[in-house]
This record gives C-alpha cells, structure tokens and sequence, in this order.
C-alpha cells in the first residue's frame, strides 16, 4: 500500500511538472502567448488545493479502497481529455478534472503514514515518503522536453494512461477499508466559500497583462475574492464542525510552516515555470536542451537528501532554515545573471545547488510542520498545511506570469545585458524570499526539537 501510494505520487507530480517543457509548443497550437499557458499549470495546483480538505471526509464517508480507485481513474480520464483537448479553455477545463482526480489521491495515504510514526521517527518518515516523489521532477523535464521535440506535446498526457490503468488493479488488490455512515457532515458552504474566493482571486490575478488588462474582471474578481475568503475564514472559526479547523494554527511551528513555509513554495516553484521558457524563447534552445537543464535543478534536491536529516539533527530546524534562505537570495542572484552566453555547464551547476537549497527548505518546513501538534489535531493540521502548499505552489506560477509581463517593458534590446523580464523576475523572487527570514527569525531557537533529538 505505501508503495502504491508513493506510486501516486509520482504520477500526480510528474504530471505537475512534465507540461513545462512544452508550454511554448501548447501556446502555439492553440494561438496564445507563452505565458498564458500558464493558468493550464495553475488550475491543476490550485483545484487540488481547494479539493484537499474535503479528502478525509470523502475516504470515512465512501472508504478509502472507492475513492482511491475512483480518484485513479479520474485523473487518467482527465488526462485523455487533456491530450484530446483544442483549445486552451477546454485544457483548462480538463486540468481542472485532474486536480479532482489529484486531491484525493495522496493525502489519505499521506497521513496513514503521519499516524502511524511517533515524534521521534517523523523526520525519517517524511524523508521516506519524499524519495519516491522526488525522482518525478528530475524525469518530467527530460521526459516532457523529449517529447515535444520528437513528438506532439499532446502524448504528455497519453503516458499517464497505462500508470493509470496500472494503478487501478493494484489499488483493487492492495487496498482495503470500507466508509462508514458517521454523523460528521461534510462542511458545504466552507468549501464553495474557499474554493469560489481562491478561484476568483485566481481569475483576477490571471487578467493582468501590460497590454489588454480587462481591469473590470480584476476589480470584480478582487472584491469577490476578498468577501468570500474573509467571510469563509470567519465561518471556519465559527462552526462547530470546519472544513479544516484553523485552530490548529495556534501552534507556533505550525502557524510558521504555513505563512513562512508557503512563501517558500510559492517562490521556488515558480522557477521550474521559468526556466523552460527562458532556455526555448530567450535562449532560442529545444525542449528537450531546457528539459536537460531543468533536470539538473531537480537532480539537485536528490542529491542533497541524505544529507538533509542529519544536518537538521546537527545545526537545529531553525539555523538551517535561516542559512537556506540567505543562500537562496544569492542563487536567485546568479540566476538572474544567466543570459544565452553563459557557459552550460555553469548553468547547470547554479542549478544543481538552487534544487539541492530547495530540497533543504522542503524537508526543514515539512517537519516543522508536526513537530508540535497534538495526535488529535493531526488530521486538521495535514489537511491544512498540504491545502496551503498546494495553494502557494499554484499562486506561485501565477506570480511568476505576472511578473513576466509586467517586466516585459523594462527589458533590453541586448540579449547579453542585464534587465531581460526573466532577470527581473528573480530578482522579484529574491527579494520576496527575505520574507521567510524575518518569519524564520520569530521562532524559538530550539524549534522542532521535538522531531530531530
């Protein structure tokens, strides 16, 4: 079973990550601009996001061996419907089916394994569950890049149909645990308050442009967005039975993963978005070229692994993470100096270190998470941490959109200049990044203790 779930896993971030590549080759096909595409990444993070809290509800209401099976098939219908897809609102529409199919997946399994491990085991735990993930992002780049330079970017999503169909028989076979009638009800109006605020906040992000803003859609957009996630956080502190009980966040490591540890996510993912268009449409390379160097970033996270444990054990959660995101400004830094005349293997090599900072930072904030929380607030607590990080990873690419299209202006004519809008736009991320530093700061020294004596 944890290997199956380790196996969906892989699939649902392969899926995330192997679009990326080939979104110049998507955007020419449906006639848009590189950028927009964008939202086909963002719809799927996001929706998966807004699905999680509703995830354990589903699997004690309908048992864990249905929605699992259901959720399998699910994502691989999605994704023939991806592949048949003719314009970009119908791949939109068709991602949006996935993060349906991706949000009750991985999170029962997850924390299967969270209530099963005592404090002391917690760090190893997680670390165990993140191996088989982590070989996803390495092979998506060179898979989605081999594929778009050999082939339609369309068979992207066709490879997700024998893993599929692979995963629902073993999920017959492995998986057991039926639902039960319990009188808990599924909090309705949290969710479609959180979900239509999230989307709508979404929507107005994803209608700024330097040229065409529709400035109506993004007021109204904005407004709706606001009302709806402030009424909704009024109404989770309220009801007696939430859809994720935000008062868990009155742990302190916990309430420090979710507003430090999103801020993190939402500016290290945005460079996987990056790369792929800046190494095809700044550079002028192939997919398969910036899907190799992508790579290179994520070979990173896989290298550093073994070691990220044992460094926790030796410095403490909170020096690792103050070191991690001071080393990261600076490699937001190089990055924001490559340009087409950088010799490639010192691309990769800046590469190479941002992932293995990012692997860092991911396992630091991943077990500071739990650390502090009580057994009977796990469940809310894995609920709304996995929800946030998903939520800031979709938020993240958006962002980066953004900031693309707003910087487009300021960018010069000499391709070996500083000022390209993808310079700027780590920069912004650098920037952004010192805000983890003065969340970081406001722990105690031995914060998560707990989890790494």
């Amino acid at each position: 079973m944890a290997l199956l779930v380790a196996g969906a896993l892989f699939m649902e971030i392969l899926d995330a990550t192997i679009i990326a590549p080939a979104v110049p080759l998507i955007a020419d096909s449906f006639g848009v601009d590189p950028v927009d595409v964008n939202i086909a990444i963002s719809a799927y993070l996001v929706t998966v996001a807004v699905l999680i809290p509703a995830s354990g509800w589903v699997a004690d209401r309908f048992g864990t061996r249905r929605v699992f099976v259901a959720a399998i098939a699910v994502f691989t219908l999605a994704s023939i419907g991806c592949a048949a897809s003719v314009s970009l609102p119908m791949l939109v529409a068709m991602r949006v089916l996935q993060g349906v199919g991706g949000a009750m997946m991985v999170p029962v399994g997850r924390l299967a394994v969270l209530r099963s491990s005592t404090k002391g085991d917690l760090v190893r735990a997680i670390a165990l569950l993140t191996w088989p993930a982590l070989a996803a992002p390495v092979i998506a780049p060179l898979l989605g890049g081999a594929i778009a330079t050999v082939g339609s970017w369309r068979w992207i999503f066709v490879i997700n149909i024998p893993i599929g169909v692979l995963g629902i028989l073993l999920s017959l076979k492995l998986v057991h645990g039926a639902g039960s009638r319990s009188s808990r009800k599924l909090d309705w109006r949290g969710l479609l308050g959180v979900g239509t605020g999230i989307a709508a906040a979404l929507i107005a992000l994803e209608s700024i442009r330097v040229t065409g803003t529709d400035w109506r859609r993004v007021a109204i957009g904005g407004v709706v967005a606001v009302v709806l996630l402030v009424a909704s956080a009024v109404h989770l502190v309220r009801t007696p039975h939430p859809l994720v009980d935000v008062r868990v966040l009155r742990v302190r490591t916990l309430r420090t993963t979710v507003t430090g540890g999103s801020l993190y996510r939402l500016i290290v993912t945005a460079v996987p978005f990056l790369l792929p268009l800046q190494f095809q449409l700044g550079f002028g390379w192939t997919p398969f070229l910036a899907g190799l160097l992508v790579a290179a970033l994520f070979a990173g996270n896989i290298a550093i692994k073994p070691f990220t444990t044992p460094l926790m054990r030796r410095f403490g959660i909170r020096p690792m993470l103050l070191v991690n995101a001071l080393l990261s400004v600076g490699c937001f830094g190089l990055l924001a100096a490559l340009n087409s005349s950088t010799p490639m293997p010192v691309i990769a090599a800046v590469l190479f270190v941002s992932g293995a900072l990012r692997s860092v930072g991911f396992t630091a904030y991943n077990s500071l998470a739990f650390s502090d929380v009580d057994r009977a607030d796990l469940t809310h607590a894995n609920t709304l941490n996995a929800a946030v990080q998903e939520l800031a990873a979709g938020l993240g690419i958006a962002l980066a959109a953004l900031a693309l299209t707003a910087f487009t202006p300021l960018a010069t004519s000499s391709e070996r200049g500083f000022g390209s809008e993808y310079s700027w736009t780590f920069v912004l991320l650098g920037v952004l990044m010192l805000g983890t530093v003065v969340d970081t700061l406001r722990l105690p020294r031995d914060a998560g203790a707990s989890v790494t004596r």
